[in-house]
C-alpha cells in the first residue's frame, strides 16, 4: 500500500476492523509517520444470468427479494431470512467462481431453501417459477413436500 502523503510502499497496519462488507485498516506509513485509512472489499465477478430464452441479464439482488417476497406475503418469514437466503446464493456462486448461471439453477435453489423455512412460501414460488398451468403442478409441487 503506497502512502497517500509521501509515496512510501512500505506501511504498517496499526488497527483493523469489519465495516459493513468491507474491512476498514488504520495505516501509519513507515518513512514520513503519518496516518491514513484503507478500505478492503471482497471482489466478486459479475454474475450473469442466462434467462429461459437464451439472454443474459445481469443478477440483481432486488428482482428476486420481490420475487420471494411476493411468495412470502402474510407468512411468517423475516427479512432476514430472505436476506440470507440470498446471500447464500451469491456466496455459493462466488465461491465456485462463476460468472453464469441460468434462472433455472436460480430458481431451484431458491425453492429448496423457501421448502426448509415455509411449505406455503415454497408453493407460492414454485407455482410462479414453475408456471403451473394445472391442478396436476399443484399437486407434484406438494408431493415433493412430503418427500423432504
Amino acid at each position: 500500500m503506497y502512502c497517500p502523503f509521501c509515496g512510501e510502499r512500505d506501511t504498517r497496519v496499526l488497527d483493523s476492523r469489519p465495516s459493513e462488507t468491507k474491512i476498514r485498516r488504520r495505516r501509519e506509513c513507515t518513512r514520513c509517520g503519518k496516518r491514513f485509512t484503507t478500505y478492503e472489499v471482497v471482489e466478486r465477478p459479475l454474475l450473469m444470468v442466462q434467462k429461459k430464452d437464451g439472454s443474459f441479464e445481469a443478477f440483481d439482488r432486488n428482482k428476486l427479494i420481490t420475487g420471494i417476497f411476493n411468495a412470502i406475503k402474510k407468512r411468517p418469514v423475516s427479512m432476514e431470512q430472505v436476506s440470507a437466503m440470498i446471500d447464500q446464493l451469491e456466496n455459493q456462486y462466488a465461491n465456485e467462481m462463476r460468472s453464469t448461471v441460468t434462472s433455472s439453477e436460480i430458481g431451484n435453489m431458491v425453492m429448496e431453501m423457501l421448502k426448509q423455512i415455509d411449505a406455503v412460501a415454497y408453493i407460492r414460488f414454485a407455482s410462479v417459477y414453475q408456471d403451473f398451468t394445472d391442478v396436476a403442478g399443484f399437486i407434484a409441487a406438494i408431493g415433493a413436500l412430503d418427500q423432504s
